[in-house]
């Protein structure tokens, strides 16, 4: 991999949309990635092949794995996961862009915390529309696919940073507005348990 400010950059947007979704995950791919010298990072990213950066990463995804399958824990994991994936998607993303300029440095910090932030709000929407689900097959097999997602766009990012950056932009298209969607489905019939309440508490007010 060429390290031309072009590639960095969609690196960054590839590994900052992994990160968004697992962050663990992203990070440990790149690691092993620059520990066993599979293919060339930016030298910033050298830091990720650490041993110990290895194993946290290893034991901390191996934790969300099994707690992002939890029905219903799933959401506190994810609230508690933004203070988390956001600024860590930012920290890769300075170090991816080490070798640019201050300024590009630093709008490629802002980009990967933007997409990273985009990408964790739309997979946390997405699954507080399924998690009301009463079958748990479907958050399941939606968290495994999230998992699997982080580490492939990861590893192709590496090998062909463009062609994963350009899926990295559609998949979060997709999921802003598969979130939406599930959303409204969700709250259509909220609103109807909920009207005949207000309808109700509507005729006892007492007059004015």
């Amino acid at each position: 991999m060429s390290f031309s400010p072009a590639n960095i950059g969609a690196l960054v947007i590839a590994a900052s949309f992994a990160g968004g979704l697992n962050i663990y995950a992203t990070v440990l791919t790149l690691g092993i990635l620059a520990r066993t010298q599979w293919v060339a990072l930016p030298p910033g990213l050298d830091g990720l092949g650490n041993t110990w950066v290895i194993v946290t990463c290893a034991l901390l995804f191996a934790i969300e794995f099994v707690a992002d399958k939890i029905l219903g824990f799933d959401m506190i994991w994810n609230g508690l996961q933004t203070v988390v994936r956001v600024p860590v998607a930012g920290l890769v993303a300075y170090h991816a862009s080490s070798q640019l300029s201050p300024q590009m440095q630093l709008l490629a910090t802002g980009l990967g915390a933007a997409i990273a932030l985009a990408a964790h709000g739309s997979k946390t929407a997405v699954r507080a529309a399924v998690t009301p689900s009463p079958e748990p097959v479907s958050n399941i097999a939606l968290s495994t696919t999230e998992d699997a997602l982080a580490i492939g766009v990861t590893w192709f990012a590496t090998h062909h940073p463009f062609i994963a950056a350009s899926m990295a932009i559609v998949l979060l298209l997709v999921a802003f507005f598969a979130a939406r969607a599930l959303l409204r489905a969700v709250q259509k019939p909220l609103r109807k348990l909920l009207r005949p309440d207000l309808e109700e508490a509507a005729s006892t007010k007492p007059p004015a």
